[in-house]
């Protein structure tokens, strides 16, 4: 393995430990109150996050004090979330305790690393020489595709599916996450 592809592989895990902590306070906080929400509601908040990042990086500007790296970090975390309900559906009252919903958080959040360890080693760290505007533009892609295929009711033709999309969310949230850090 490549120095640098070892540094990226470290930088990935630790940014996925990072994410993993917010998740496990807030999951304290609240509880697993995410799994009421449908897949159209959690694209939405997808979409949320990913407006607001663009939005900041536009207007250069923040007038409620969070800057652009939170909103990564929280892409990942609700990408997580959102492989978990494919996973598991959405209810109408929270049915898994704290300790649950850890477990599936490390086996999703374990998946996606694997993943974009393996396409680190396939793409030559070309997303190091990517823009951060970049990442946001092809997150943004990513939750149109999510919604037409929603809108399909999962009826492609060629597409990946919904999980792919999350994926490739959590990827260039990291991606975002690692250069705004560095």
């Amino acid at each position: 393995m490549a120095n640098n592809e070892a540094k990226t592989n470290a930088q990935f895990e630790q940014i996925i430990d990072e994410c993993r902590q917010l998740f496990e306070k807030k999951l304290h906080d609240y509880g697993a109150s995410w799994r009421i929400l449908r897949p159209e509601s959690l694209t939405d908040q997808l979409f949320i996050k990913a407006k607001r990042i663009r939005s900041l990086e536009i207007k250069k500007e923040s007038l409620v004090g969070d800057g652009i790296r939170p909103e990564f970090i929280a892409l990942i975390n609700y990408g997580i979330v959102g492989l978990i309900q494919l996973e598991h559906g959405f209810c109408d009252t929270v049915d898994i305790t704290n300790d649950e919903a850890m477990k599936l958080y490390d086996q999703h959040a374990k998946e996606a690393l694997e993943l974009m360890k393996r396409k680190n080693h396939d793409y030559d760290e070309a997303w190091r020489s990517m823009r951060v505007s970049s990442y946001t533009d092809f997150i943004l892609t990513k939750i149109e595709r999510i919604k037409e295929i929603e809108d399909l009711q999962g009826n492609t033709l060629v597409s990946e599916g919904i999980d792919a999309n999350y994926m490739d969310i959590i990827n260039y949230a990291v991606f975002g996450a690692i250069k705004l850090k560095e």
